[in-house]
């Protein structure tokens, strides 16, 4: 044991020696073991996973994505990490979130851009994350988790730290929510990218006085409760009156004034706001179907699609409800658009391929289940796979596929584990 300790110690002091490397924004020394180009492999293989497991993008309106970016961009270059492979998307989301991921790779849900009044304030949010990507808080966070559990081991404490991965399963593909790269950074994290966020927005030129203005209307939100936000922005992100005050300090260190954008920044929105009702109406029709209330949410959504027809969440819900309700035929066209209209999305490819295989149509419902899996791997996907393969007599897939379901765990892992008994 003795030696066990003077081995952890060792590793410990070694690590911490190794991994000492300079914050491109404070300039300070930090423990980072990760190199940048390791930052960016990370961000390039998790973005879309977590795109995927968010929504997907929103494509009613490409020219809300493109001034997203454009308005990324031009804090990106003021950054102190210009040279990043920046990308900026809006996610289909109705929670309020923003997130950022190692190597520059930033999102803002559809939820949060229609709580903002104009371009300043789009930008006090992007900024905000662009310095969590420049400032590495995504590479520190790992680099503190890996001594915290070496630390962990010198007092004989298992520590188990699951972290979602490109190739994994994800528990409950039909459930999935907002739980994408969420990091919970430090509350020195939050300052730092409070602090030169508004540095990179006066840079950028716009007016840094936006960013007390984000911070006064997360805390009006959160005094209000409201479910969507607590587990959204607020669980990486938590508002205070403290932190209000702090950034009223700090934009108080420059000049007055500065570009707001409101008129451009409302006709970027202006499809999105028109759309609003139809969202409305998505939320409650989701609502009355966890009721168990199918024909009202039917007629909901029905209505949702009347006013926006390209929106695939809606087609997508309407293709959900008709399977619940066993019109297995009539779901696949409802599926079809939803598909048509974002084709790289993965989860109307799950129900069409649940569809198809209830009408015995083994080919198309693998056909489809399959692109799900090259979209974001999911446990119900494999399952349905394994269902596919075993009515087939591949045993050799089928119990492959029902292996993969198993080591997931979950409700469906338990189902995967007396299906594999049943066939040893």
């Amino acid at each position: 044991m003795k030696h066990l300790i003077r081995l952890s110690a060792g590793a410990l002091l070694a690590m911490s020696l190794a991994g000492c490397a300079v914050n491109p924004v404070t300039g300070k020394q930090e423990m980072i073991f990760d190199s940048v180009a390791q930052d960016i492999a990370t961000g390039t293989q998790n973005y879309v996973p977590s795109q995927q497991s968010q929504g997907g993008q929103y494509v009613v309106d490409p020219g809300l994505t493109a001034y997203v970016n454009q308005v990324g961009k031009k804090l990106a270059a003021v950054s102190d990490m210009p040279n990043l492979p920046y990308e900026f998307v809006v996610l289909n989301n109705d929670v309020p979130n923003a997130w950022a991921m190692p190597g520059g790779k930033l999102a803002i849900n559809r939820g949060l851009i229609v709580q903002l009044e104009d371009e300043a304030q789009l930008a006090a949010v992007l900024g905000h994350e662009i310095v969590h990507a420049a400032a590495r808080h995504g590479a520190s966070a790992k680099s503190q988790q890996m001594v915290v559990g070496a630390g962990a081991l010198l007092a004989g404490v298992a520590i188990a730290n699951k972290k979602p991965e490109y190739g994994a399963l994800a528990v409950g593909a039909l459930a999935v929510g907002a739980t994408a790269w969420n990091a919970k950074y430090s509350r020195d994290h939050e300052t730092q990218s409070d602090i030169y966020g508004i540095k990179y927005m006066q840079k950028a030129g716009y007016d840094p006085q936006a960013a007390v203005e984000l911070q006064e209307l997360f805390v009006r939100m959160m005094e209000k409760q409201e479910p969507s936000w607590v587990e959204g922005l607020f669980a990486s992100h938590p508002p205070s009156r403290d932190r209000v005050s702090a950034n009223r300090a700090e934009v108080a260190k420059y000049p007055k004034g500065g570009t707001r954008n409101k008129d451009a920044f409302q006709r970027a929105l202006a499809q999105l706001k028109k759309d609003k009702d139809a969202y409305t109406g998505y939320q409650d029709a989701i609502k009355a179907a966890k009721a168990k209330q199918y024909d009202k949410a039917l007629s909901l959504v029905d209505n949702s699609i009347q006013q926006q027809p390209k929106e695939n969440l809606f087609w997508e819900l309407k293709g959900k409800l008709l399977l619940q309700k066993d019109q297995n035929k009539e779901a696949i066209p409802a599926l079809d658009k939803a598909i048509a209209a974002n084709p790289n999305f993965f989860r109307p490819y799950i129900y069409r391929g649940m569809a198809y295989k209830e009408l015995g149509n083994r080919n198309f419902a693998e056909r489809d289940l399959i692109a799900s899996q090259k979209l974001l791997p999911t446990q119900e996907a494999s399952e349905q796979l394994g269902d596919i393969a075993l009515a087939k007599g591949d045993r050799g897939t089928a119990r492959a596929y029902y292996e993969q379901v198993a080591a997931a765990g979950g409700e469906a892992g338990e189902r995967a584990k007396v299906k594999l008994a049943q066939i040893q």
